[in-house]
């Protein structure tokens, strides 16, 4: 993963706060391996290869979280009026409100709000200032969403 990664402020809080969970659990992890040990033959220890893979999991999170920071940049500080990363989008779709914040693609959470800024949402939106309306192209045909506040 060499791509650059855009991640919002509070994005590159809430990955910091997982990868440090993370290295307090990986001894959490070691400490339940040396007590499995002591159970015995290994072969047929259940609770010795639940906690490697467990430890498994766990580095593997760890290298990803560390890759992200590597890659990572900060969005930029929002100017202007448009709609940028970070921003939060109250859109009027169907006659429905709806509210979004535009993530960096690691943030993405469409069913809490966050999307990212290239999916075709997230895309058609950027820029885009209150007023306007995007149409979107979906697998069941165009959606329209006009956008009535930005923060």
């Amino acid at each position: 993963m060499t791509d650059e990664i855009i991640l919002t402020p509070e994005g590159i809080e809430k990955l910091n706060q997982e990868l440090g969970e993370r290295k307090i659990k990986r001894k959490e992890i070691i400490e339940k391996i040396e007590l499995a040990k002591e159970h015995g033959d290994l072969s047929e220890n259940a609770e010795y290869h639940e906690a490697r893979d467990e430890q498994s999991f766990n580095e593997g999170r760890i290298l990803e979280l560390e890759n992200i920071f590597k890659n990572a940049k900060v969005a930029k500080e929002k100017k202007g009026d448009g709609v940028q990363i970070s921003s939060q989008v109250r859109l009027l779709v169907n006659g429905l409100e709806k509210e979004f914040t535009i993530v960096g693609s690691n943030e993405s959470n469409p069913a809490e709000g966050f999307i990212s800024y290239d999916s075709p949402l997230g895309d058609a939106l950027l820029d885009k200032k209150v007023g306007e309306t995007v149409t979107v192209k979906t697998p069941k045909g165009e959606i329209s969403y006009k956008i009535i506040k930005i923060k």
